[in-house]
């Protein structure tokens, strides 16, 4: 191919990338927002103190629950129709169900039946959500050259974080509105923008070019009939390292930007512009490491930055609350943005290109979305776990330090079994 047409088709992929997960991820984090901040009196205030909370990030972990089949499902589809065409079915999905939640009447309207249709919706996100971070990045990893694989891989999860980013700062506009603006219509509005995003977000991903590597399976005849069986079959290590690699960044964020947010409203009981504000600032910096992560790993490997930021992460577990509990909105903004940016940004910025280089070409999309999924979905109960370990702690959050550390511990066992990839051949992996 020539290099004008390849750097052409590379921006687009990279463009609808990031574009399409930075949208995809907005509607995924709003939810676990919400839930932190309203859905407890919106959508269970039947129930008592903590349990209304308790219940509300219950249904945000029922989205991790079906991750993984949404990762087999649409990384099925992804390996034998197209990672493009793929891409475009998740964001219908993600968009059509994220808008729809903004539409549901609330318990005191319909009773039990608004918190069935919310965790119906959750579940239509959830599925979305599986095969959205696999397929952009194989689709970015196929098209980037070998020398800068981890470069642009990051972009997928530069998307993620812009995702954040834009979701918290939707929170804390609305969330400046009396309580009882909030509550009656302020929490629908970042719900209802993801009806306008879909059609941004549709017109980048159009316009990508299907993935070389795919295109010259198609061409030889090698799509195989049934990818999730040859990924059991041929690679059951790279399954296991992938989901197991999966654990502490799930359960870790989550708990920094999700339970965190509870924390510091209801325990430490400041404002909702503290705890957003600080969630705000450190994905931003986030977002502007991952492509120097991503750089960075293109030298000296994936395998060391992985071992240094799962490594990092558990030391730093204690010391975070240590700072939260400060109750200074300045010391709480830079706990959350060491523990996101420094602590979890290295192995966030790698995983697009290294889940992508565990994996053929032939299975690339089901075994990538499968299997990190599945490592989302057995730790996707974390900020529930957290608000019950904050109970059985007296209300205060050590027990949810050393849950942060066996999650990391997981993910170090995951990270020093796995094999150097940055030199793969992405053909023949």
């Amino acid at each position: 191919m020539d290099e004008a047409p390849r750097s052409s088709a590379l921006r687009r992929a990279l463009a609808g990338s990031v574009v399409g997960t930075a949208l995809e991820w907005y509607d995924f984090f709003i939810y676990g927002t919400a839930a932190a901040l309203v859905f407890d009196e919106l959508f269970f205030n039947d129930k008592e103190g903590s349990a209304g909370t308790l219940a509300a990030f219950a249904t945000f972990g029922v989205g991790f629950a079906v991750r993984p089949l949404g990762g087999v499902l649409f990384g099925n589809m992804g390996d034998r129709i197209g990672r493009r065409e793929t891409l475009v079915v998740t964001t219908l999905l993600m968009g059509i169900s994220t808008g729809v939640i903004g539409l549901l009447p609330t318990y005191d309207s319909i009773g039990i039946w608004a918190p069935i249709l919310l965790t119906l919706m959750r579940v239509c996100q959830g599925l979305g959500a599986g095969a959205e971070f696999g397929g952009a990045s194989t689709l970015l990893a196929e098209h980037a050259p070998k020398e800068r694989r981890g470069f642009y891989g990051s972009f997928a999860q530069l998307g993620v974080q812009t995702g954040l980013v834009l979701g918290t700062l939707t929170f804390l506009i609305v969330g400046q509105l009396p309580d009882e603006d909030l509550n009656s219509w302020g929490w629908r509005i970042p719900f209802l923008i993801s009806f306008l995003m879909i059609f941004v977000t549709l017109y980048f991903r159009l316009r990508v070019e299907e993935s070389p590597v795919f295109e010259a399976l198609r061409a030889q005849r090698k799509v195989v009939k049934v990818p999730v069986l040859d990924t059991i079959k041929r690679y059951p290590k790279s399954v296991a390292v992938a989901a197991g690699a999966h654990i502490a960044d799930t359960a870790v964020i989550y708990i920094f930007v999700t339970f965190s947010v509870a924390y510091v409203t209801d325990q430490l009981d400041l404002s909702r512009t503290t705890a957003l504000g600080g969630v705000v600032v450190a994905a931003f910096v986030g977002v502007l490491l991952q492509p120097v992560y991503g750089a960075l790993s293109d030298r000296i490997g994936r395998k060391p930055l992985n071992l240094w930021s799962v490594i990092f992460t558990a030391l730093y577990a204690f010391p975070f609350w240590l700072l939260v509990d400060t109750g200074s909105p300045a010391v709480i903004w830079l706990a959350l943005t060491i523990g996101l940016a420094i602590g979890l940004g290295p192995m966030i910025a790698v995983q697009g290109a290294f889940n992508a280089e565990l994996f053929g070409a032939d299975v690339r999309y089901t075994g990538f979305a499968g299997s990190r999924e599945l490592g989302a979905a057995l730790v996707g109960f974390s900020p529930t776990l957290s608000v019950a370990l904050l109970g059985w702690g007296d209300d205060e959050p050590w027990l949810v330090a050393v849950w942060m550390i066996v999650a990391c511990l997981i993910s170090l066992a995951a990270f020093v079994a796995s094999r150097e990839t940055k030199d793969v051949d992405m053909v023949e992996a």
